[in-house]
């Protein structure tokens, strides 16, 4: 007779506990195209109106996201204490596969994946300085070659870059 190991015992009530939990996993919201419908979150305008990457935000109570007419907007909304937390997913657009203008549909990335270019010369739908998100870190060297700045990531991107006027 083989002995009994009181680990055994703990791994079998363990996974026997995990496979009965009422706990589902978390499902991800996929980025939604946007529409003449889509209003910025913070200025209340028509997100097609305005130029430059874009972003959405959806909270886990909420089935539509949250709009907004930059990136540097969609950031600080995550960063305000006063804005709600229960953030489930974050999208911005990659600029390295859309137009500038008019972003295309399909060319949505995850926030917190993107590369970040930080200090270039171009200008977001506001006419304030842009966070400019790419899906790659070449994209986003291509683009510094052409109009400057810096790379950054979604966790290192100063708070002065998003927080402060552009004036």
């Amino acid at each position: 007779m083989k002995p009994f190991y009181p680990i055994t015992l703990v791994l079998l009530v363990a996974t026997l506990n995990w496979g009965c939990s009422d706990q589902q996993p978390e499902v991800i919201p996929a980025p939604q195209e946007l529409t003449r419908d889509a209003v910025g979150y913070f200025c209340g305008m028509t997100v097609l109106d305005h130029n430059g990457p874009k972003g959405q935000v959806f909270l886990t109570d909420r089935e539509q996201p949250l709009w907004f007419t930059s990136v540097r907007d969609t950031i600080a909304f995550t960063l305000l204490p006063g804005e709600p937390k229960n953030i489930s997913a974050i999208y911005v657009t990659d600029i390295g596969h859309a137009s500038w203008d008019q972003p295309e549909p399909g060319t949505w990335i995850n926030a917190r994946k993107a590369y970040y270019v930080i200090g270039s010369d171009r200008l977001g739908g506001m006419q304030a300085p842009e966070i400019v998100p790419f899906a790659t870190r070449r994209d986003a060297q291509s683009f510094i070659e052409q109009h400057g700045g810096e790379i950054h990531v979604f966790t290192d991107i100063p708070r002065t870059s998003i927080l402060e006027s552009g004036d």
